[in-house]
């Protein structure tokens, strides 16, 4: 068996390694030659714990290779981004430029299965793409099981947490929804290589929106979280002390609120589910604005910051502590954390340092002279403002005597 997947990125290239120490040939296919030539080298370019050695085995061993442009293959996985356009709008491009790419060597017997988070009726619509490039294949048809195509296409939604990758790619359950049941068994049949857990058997369409229901319940419930935390502002009540007697209830969990929801899937998914359903979707929609609205909070506290100390923000220097969207990982896509320190660039402050441990290169967002890499130490040392926008494991175990004397903003409460 041959494995083509396309999208080597935090998704696509854990599967390929963790199938690729399965025996089993991969060839990974990404736009960039960065990616594929590090790859080759048997080196990474995220940060995966685990990973590096996984990549590194399977290229020795000759089970996995990077290359620019699809080969043939039995199956072909596709894990590329599905971001939004304009009013929060699914933008399913990537998508169908994998499509393209890949149509040429698809053959009779080939599986298809689309790994990216999509919006309800993305897979029948990739199967559409596929039908128009190769008029001499036929595909499957939704729900007509009694039809078995040449090609088998099935959708298998990711449900991992960086970080912890790896592991849960193995430890996870997975929900496979094929086209028809017979889709469905074919994909199975890959996923049982390397997934200890239950392979859980449905159609694409629910499988496109459990994804989707999954991780909307995660931004409900921070938004609960989140909103909570704008009232005790308000009240003049320590947030985390409120949340911690309130879960002492024994049906009580409410999750820690932060300066918003960042990563390609919790900020983005419940949008798919508001644009395909907008009448009814009334809670998912205010959920997310709620979330999208608590970064302009924090800028607010920075305002008052500011005026607590009463000087000119020219004559002021901040630190911004974490970038990522989450702890310990180098993943700045959606980071509430990254647009807030990108706002407060544009402030006018005479110094703005970011602290990022996962990273060593200033984002490409950040244009100003004013603006510049530190470690924790030198920035916070030097700065009369200091920002925590994420909860990295260095910032937990700091003195906090180094804190004396500054404005603190702790938007994750470990300081608090």
């Amino acid at each position: 068996m041959i494995v083509s997947i396309i999208g080597l990125g935090y998704i696509g290239l854990p599967t390929a390694a963790v199938l690729a120490s399965k025996d089993i040939k991969v060839v990974g296919v990404d736009v960039s030659q960065h990616v594929v030539d590090t790859i080759n080298q048997g080196k990474i370019h995220i940060i995966e714990p685990g990973l590096d050695a996984l990549v590194r085995e399977a290229v020795q061993k000759n089970n996995l290779k990077a290359v620019i442009n699809p080969e043939k293959a039995d199956v072909f996985m596709i894990a590329v981004p599905t971001p939004f356009k304009g009013n929060h709008e699914p933008d399913l491009s990537y998508i169908r430029l994998a499509v393209k790419a890949i149509a040429p060597v698809l053959e009779k017997g080939n599986l298809v299965i689309l790994e990216s988070t999509s919006p309800v009726g993305a897979t029948e619509k990739m199967m559409t793409w596929m039908q128009e490039e190769r008029l001499d294949l036929s595909f499957p048809e939704f729900g007509n099981n009694n039809f078995i195509a040449d090609v088998a296409v099935a959708h298998c939604p990711e449900r991992v947490l960086p970080g912890q990758v790896v592991r849960e790619l193995i430890e996870n359950d997975r929900i496979i929804g094929g086209v028809t049941d017979y889709c469905a068994k074919q994909a199975k049949d890959l996923y049982k290589i390397f997934v200890d857990a239950d392979c859980l058997l449905t159609d694409c369409r629910t499988a496109e929106l459990s994804k989707l229901v999954e991780n909307s319940f995660r931004d409900v419930n921070i938004a609960f979280a989140n909103e909570l935390s704008l009232i005790c502002d308000k009240l003049s009540i320590n947030v985390w002390k409120l949340i911690e007697l309130a879960n002492h209830h024994p049906r009580v969990n409410i999750l820690q609120p932060g300066p918003g929801v960042g990563g390609h899937c919790i900020a983005v998914d419940p949008w798919f589910i508001v644009d395909s359903a907008p009448d009814e979707a009334k809670l998912i929609r205010v959920a997310r604005l709620v979330n999208d609205n608590k970064p302009n909070f924090v800028l607010g506290k920075i305002d008052k910051a500011v005026k607590a100390i009463g000087k000119n923000k020219s004559d002021l220097k901040i630190a911004c502590l974490g970038l990522s969207f989450k702890p310990d990982i180098d993943d700045l896509r959606e980071s509430p954390a990254l647009s807030i320190a990108g706002k407060i660039g544009l402030m006018g402050f005479s110094k703005v340092f970011l602290v990022e441990p996962n990273i060593s290169n200033i984002p490409n967002e950040f244009k100003s002279e004013s603006v510049s890499m530190a470690s924790a130490n030198e920035a916070i040392k030097s700065a009369d403002i200091v920002v925590l926008l994420v909860d990295h494991t260095p910032f937990q175990s700091m003195d906090l005597e180094v804190l004396s004397g500054k404005q603190v903003i702790d938007t994750r409460g470990i300081w608090s």
